[in-house]
């Protein structure tokens, strides 16, 4: 489908672009700043803890509804898209930093505050310029493909809040359930958030599922083929190459890198983090080197828009002949935005990146920048294989140090440096494209959202080096209290590479499954980030993508539009209560008292031996109720 046929397709945006609200003012800049500060802060200490954060979008949008339309009964519903959009930038920006940026205390270098806020800053601004030539293509051109969940369920609630009435008890309704199941499990512990078993008679085998509702309604959104896909990767890659790796080093007395045990002494979640993960890494790098070749000659086009643009003229506005709803940030201004960033990062000391250093960064952000804001339109955000991506990266800068003769701790924090500004870039494209899916959804003006977005990048960047050497201090980063195990995992790579140690048989063998998976007609990109990411958190998605199957399967014609626009409502609200309880939690447990009172709680208790599968019944419990609440 052409572009042009693309721009007539009926699609009409809540607010048409003709209209005129109040969209970008001060209150909502001002809420949303706010929201970015709270949510960049727990989402930091949380990723630290656990190694994942909990998605911003939706409960900023919520809590924007909350105060803007309900407290101050004034906000109008582009208000609340913009308070969201700056909102959710605080946690896709903290999840960038603690997922590289601590590997620099374990390595016991300490880069000074501005150093983080300057390297969180460039990072961001470049995966944000980098997404806005994509957005005609992969929000516009590609609204019937590409569904970015969390952006179309923060969309739903935006607009159910601002029509209030049936649809909005519905929402609310999910985000009620939501809530009570997500602070019954995790913050009294009452049931497991992880249901496992590890197989018998099969070594290296495990069968485990992450009981969390916002994983329901992500699968429900996503829809049972994606979620099929993702499932076979991770059934492959915990069901059949893991028990292979087991069987066969079964009769091996030497330890096989990168593990520093024997293979018969491992756990199935051991040989994931030595082996599987790598293999995972590879197939995510080459599926998403196939999914740029197929986009490249649109994004191809929109450079070369870009570069005709600026011999015309600089241009700081976007064209005011051209509809409110397609009024981008100019490609001129992209464009020269990237090369002083480019220029910006050699004037950095503490990073040691130099000129190849920064060619790496521009290259590496583009591309992965291009690969996430695709994945995230696929399976979403909170699945959005963020470390794989920058796994890739530091294997080939790490490569390319190799080769010129870089090592030790001056290439550890060259190759660092590079890996910390690629991933914030792909963080915050991954954030900017579900922003601006809503936006697309709503009606929102691109380039308030686009400024917006720059601004949910500065205002929490200016305290996450304060709290990251507060955290390390109090803490310790690396240790029990704060594990970091994916700046962990980051700092094995690059020490792997330079040390001539990393396994590169499983990084290739990753590699040429996505390519065999490709041959056979099916999206390499889906299968790859499932054989990357836990089994654990594909099966309760395939959940969510059977109920939405079922109705597919019972319902038709009218009956099933209304039954799924139920069905997303409902699970829109799931998600957002999951988040919002998520993100309480995180500040509870950062507190020492309460902390020490969280670590004590019994975990499913009442449930006994039966912890497991009493787990999974009340999650399959909630799951019943998704499909009730599809009822026409």
């Amino acid at each position: 489908m052409n572009e042009k046929q693309n721009q007539d397709f009926d699609f009409k945006p809540y607010i048409g672009p003709e209209e005129r609200i109040g969209e970008f003012t001060v209150r909502a800049v001002v809420l949303g700043s706010a929201l970015a500060i709270v949510f960049g802060l727990a989402n930091a200490y949380l990723g630290l803890k656990v190694g994942m954060t909990v998605s911003a979008s939706i409960p900023a949008a919520v809590i924007s509804m909350a105060i803007l339309k309900g407290a101050l009964k004034k906000g109008t519903i582009l208000e609340n898209n913009i308070s969201q959009t700056i909102g959710s930038s605080g946690e896709s920006l903290a999840a960038g930093i603690i997922f590289t940026i601590p590997a620099f205390f374990m390595w016991d270098y300490f880069p000074d505050a501005w150093t983080i806020i300057l390297i969180s800053i460039l990072g961001g601004f470049l995966g944000i310029l980098f997404m806005i030539p994509l957005r005609r293509y992969l929000i516009v051109q590609e609204h019937r493909t590409l569904p970015y969940p969390e952006g179309t369920a923060c969309a739903e609630i935006l607009k159910a809040g601002d029509k209030g009435g049936a649809k909005a008890k519905i929402v609310f309704a999910g985000v009620g359930l939501g809530a009570i199941y997500k602070f019954l499990m995790s913050g009294l512990k009452l049931w497991k958030e992880t249901a496992s078993w590890i197989v018998t008679g099969i070594k290296g085998m495990e069968i485990g599922m992450d009981l969390t509702p916002a994983l329901l309604g992500v699968g429900f959104i996503i829809g049972p083929q994606i979620a099929s896909y993702m499932l076979a990767g991770a059934v492959l890659g915990y069901l059949v190459i893991s028990p292979l790796i087991a069987f066969i080093g079964a009769n091996l007395n030497v330890p096989v890198p990168p593990a520093d045990n024997i293979i018969s002494m491992l756990s199935p979640g051991e040989i994931r983090s030595y082996y599987i993960r790598y293999i995972g890494a590879g197939a995510v790098a080459i599926g998403g080197l196939i999914s740029l070749l197929h986009a490249s000659p649109i994004v191809f086009r929109c450079f070369k828009i870009g570069f005709i643009e600026m011999f015309r003229g600089f241009k700081f506005l976007p064209d005011k002949n051209a509809l409110r709803t397609e009024q981008d940030i100019p490609m001129s201004v992209v464009i020269a935005g990237a090369i002083i960033i480019a220029i910006l990062m050699l004037l950095i000391p503490q990073t040691h990146i130099g000129i190849i250093g920064m060619l790496i960064v521009v290259l590496f952000s583009f591309f992965f920048v291009t690969v996430a804001s695709r994945i995230v339109g696929i399976v979403g955000s909170s699945s959005s294989p963020v470390s794989g991506m920058t796994i890739a990266t530091l294997l080939i800068t790490c490569l390319i140090f190799v080769a010129f003769g870089w090592r030790g701790m001056p290439g550890m924090i060259g190759a660092m440096s590079i890996g910390s500004v690629v991933c914030i870039a792909i963080c915050m494209a991954g954030d900017a494209s579900q922003d601006l899916k809503t936006g697309f959804l709503v009606g929102s003006t691109p380039f308030y959202q686009q400024i917006a977005e720059f601004i949910g990048v500065i205002i929490p960047a200016l305290f996450m080096g304060g709290v990251l050497m507060l955290l390390h201090k109090t803490m310790v980063i690396g240790s029990d209290k704060l594990p970091a195990p994916q700046a962990t995992l980051m700092s094995f790579v690059v020490k792997g590479v330079l040390t001539g140690t990393l396994p590169w048989t499983f990084v290739g063998l990753g590699a040429i499954l996505a390519i065999a998976v490709e041959l056979l007609g099916i999206s390499a990109l889906p299968f790859a980030i499932g054989l990357y990411l836990p089994l654990s958190l594909s099966l309760p998605i395939m959940v969510g993508a059977l109920v939405y199957a079922i109705i597919q399967r019972t319902a038709s014609g009218e009956s099933l539009k209304v039954r799924e626009e139920k069905g997303i409502l409902f699970s829109s609200g799931l998600v957002a209560g999951d988040a919002l309880v998520g993100v309480l939690i995180a500040f509870l447990i950062g507190i020492p008292g309460l902390n020490r009172i969280y670590e004590n709680l019994p975990v499913g208790a009442w449930l006994g031996n039966f912890a497991d599968i009493g787990s999974i019944i009340i999650f399959l419990i909630i799951a019943a109720i998704l499909l009730f609440q599809t009822r026409k």
